[in-house]
């Protein structure tokens, strides 16, 4: 399996955060396929997104 790279990166690790929450909840209440592993990664840029397992 590969990752998947969300199309957008963030200031911040909270920004990031706050978007993985968002995945994992609205998989929870729309009933979407829960996905394996959500998590926030750091670029070489020093800028923060997020990255998940289908």
């Amino acid at each position: 399996m590969h990752w998947v790279y969300w199309g957008k990166l963030y200031d911040s690790r909270f920004q990031a955060c706050c978007l993985q929450q968002r995945l994992e909840h609205d998989a929870w209440i729309y009933g979407y396929e829960t996905m394996k592993e959500i998590e926030v990664y750091r670029s070489r840029r020093g800028k923060y997104g997020v990255r998940f397992l289908p």
